[in-house]
């Protein structure tokens, strides 16, 4: 289990990306090209952006731009994320994000120049955009918000400076934190961040998984000081930049960008809090009963329901898998699988150094690359799904829409994802009908998808607010105060049938979205869509498809609630929110019946 360096790994289980630029050489001409067009922009605009016809030209040139530095920073971004060890790399994307950021500075006079026109000038230019056109439109809504020119290109300028505190965090948690191995019984065991999340949560022997998580949470404790630190930099910067542009909370700034309500956003934390947690806690009661566990704690919660029915699964079995789970969505999205597979989009590999978790990240103009450490189990099967669903949403509206049109409201961002998973274990539940199957598939349902997004994230989510409610009102956080939150926020959810031993307050300090604005509710926004839609499929089959379809197409030319109403659901109100926990809560009524009637463990 120990981690090899990156060096040593196998480049089948690598992801390439030659697939962006062939070479190193090939991309700096490409930026290099990036700076000539910049020059360009800076030296033909300034002071002439008063008529629509240069306000289209100057951005669609400004688009070009954008394209470039936007292949650029992928891949010299995505080299890091997979080896924070690697000096060169880091080097390199450290110039490029400095350059960039003055790229940035120097070119901010667009947005300011642009705004300053006359609504006839800014309605002509609407009128005779194409692939800026929805820009346009948001610059408008902007615009109450927009600071002067000269601010604006500061704001620009100190744009890498705004990222230090996310960067503190995962070099911390990357780089620097280093985990001894524990010992359980006279058995050495060797530990690591992905070793830890990836493992040894799920290790059916109970004083191994208990012995990790305290290990863990001990290195973990080391350094919450420094965490803490680059967190508080992280919120007290979201609301200093919420007071300059002029909204009236935090919440309402970090909301702007994502065009929902607060409302919206309030239902999903509160409704989820209050109505899921009963069907969550008899899920827990469950796994105790399963394990025979004196006390059932927040270091046992991730066990699978059925571990001798899990199967373990190889890289080539979990293609045939989604290919199958997704082929109801068209052969071209399985041709998509086949190329993420066969050309290497997908970085399976587990090495020291690199980033936790798993993550798609789509540049325009070029395929996808997934990131994820395999583990050889149906978890992580689901974890491509999810990943697919990221590159399968931006295959589609970046074929249809402008670059400028792909800024897809992180409200929706998880819905393809997850609806790919909700797709795979539908298809799962066709194959076989077997009742201990059935419950396997349902209780991976549950403990993955449900789990991960309707709980992992959710109470980050609900962590989060109470901390941007301290900062709102002038205050700052600590380590003491932002264990104090999340240790209540886990007991306020799963009450007195998890234990909450030491260490699971340190929760706060695993979440990388945190640094991201109000990301981590989305998960839940996108999973209740998601949900909706997938039993819509289940239904009616190729209609929902299509309609599905058309929702990957547009982009970000609708709004969140524009959007889902292209799928048939209707986000305005509570109903698909309670339609889902009630359909989640039906899950785990049958797998307790199945439980019932496979092992007459009952609850």
């Amino acid at each position: 289990m120990e981690l090899a360096r990156r060096k040593d790994v196998p480049e089948e289980l690598k992801w390439d990306l030659s697939l962006i630029y062939p070479t190193e050489a090939e991309m700096e001409a490409d930026f290099a090209e990036a700076q000539k067009i910049a020059d360009h922009l800076e030296a033909e605009y300034p002071g002439k952006l008063n008529d629509p016809d240069r306000i289209v030209a100057c951005l669609d040139e400004y688009e070009q731009l954008q394209r470039k530095l936007y292949l650029v920073g992928s891949y010299c971004e995505l080299a890091v994320e997979v080896d924070y060890y690697d000096t060169p790399n880091q080097q390199r994307a450290g110039r490029i994000s400095a350059i960039e950021a003055q790229i940035a500075s120097r070119l901010s006079f667009i947005e300011s120049e642009i705004l300053e026109q006359s609504e006839q000038t800014l309605s002509g230019a609407i009128e005779k955009a194409v692939g800026c056109k929805h820009y346009l439109m948001d610059l408008l809504r902007r615009k109450p918000h927009q600071l002067s020119a000269e601010a604006e290109k500061v704001l620009a300028a100190l744009r890498k400076t705004f990222s230090t505190p996310y960067e503190v965090y995962n070099m911390a948690k990357l780089a620097d934190m280093q985990f001894p191995s524990f010992t359980v019984e006279g058995k050495e065991y060797p530990l690591g961040y992905s070793l830890f999340e990836d493992d040894y949560e799920y290790e059916r022997d109970t004083k191994v998984r208990r012995a990790a998580f305290d290990a863990f949470s001990a290195k973990l404790r080391q350094y919450e000081n420094v965490t803490a630190t680059a967190y508080n930099a992280q919120v007290s910067q979201d609301k200093t930049l919420a007071t300059l542009r002029g909204h009236k909370s935090v919440f309402d700034y970090l909301l702007f960008d994502q065009k929902v309500t607060r409302e919206m956003y309030d239902r999903q934390i509160d409704g989820i809090t209050e109505r899921l947690a009963p069907h969550m806690r008899r899920f827990a009661r469950l796994l105790q009963k399963k394990y025979g566990l004196d006390e059932m704690t927040f270091a046992d919660l991730k066990l699978s329901l059925d571990p001798d029915y899990d199967p373990r699964v190889t890289i080539a079995e979990a293609k045939d898998y989604v290919k199958k789970g997704l082929a109801v969505m068209g052969e071209d999205y399985v041709s998509m699988v086949e190329e993420a597979f066969d050309k290497r989009w997908i970085d399976f590999a587990k090495n020291q150094g690199k980033s936790t978790g798993g993550f798609c990240a789509s540049p325009y103009g070029r395929n996808s690359f997934i990131l994820l450490s395999w583990n050889d189990r149906m978890s992580d099967v689901f974890t491509i799904a999810h990943e697919l669903g990221h590159a399968g949403h931006f295959r589609h509206c970046n074929s249809k829409q402008s670059l400028f049109d792909t800024n897809v409201s992180t409200y929706l961002i998880e819905a393809p994802s997850t609806m790919n998973e909700l797709l795979l274990a539908q298809y799962l539940l066709k194959t076989n009908d077997d009742p201990r199957f059935r419950r396997w598939v349902l209780s991976s349902m549950i403990s993955n998808t449900y789990y991960h997004n309707f709980v992992t994230h959710l109470r980050e989510a609900w962590y989060q607010r109470e901390v941007y409610k301290i900062i709102d009102e002038g205050g700052s956080v600590n380590a003491e105060v932002l264990s104090d939150i999340f240790r209540k926020n886990l007991e306020l959810f799963w009450g007195e049938g998890v234990k909450i031993n030491d260490g699971a307050e340190l929760t706060w300090m695993r979440q990388p979205h945190y640094y991201m604005g109000l990301y981590s509710y989305t998960y839940s926004a996108g999973l209740t869509v998601a949900t909706e839609v997938a039993r819509r499929i289940q239904r009616e089959g190729a209609s929902a498809v299509e309609d599905w379809k058309k929702v990957l197409d547009a982009g970000s030319t609708l709004d969140p609630i524009g959007l889902a109403k292209l799928a048939g659901v209707d986000i305005t109100t509570d109903a698909p929110l309670n339609d889902t926990i009630d359909y989640i809560g039906a899950i785990i009524d049958e797998i307790c019946k199945l439980t019932k009637e496979i092992d007459g463990i009952e609850v």
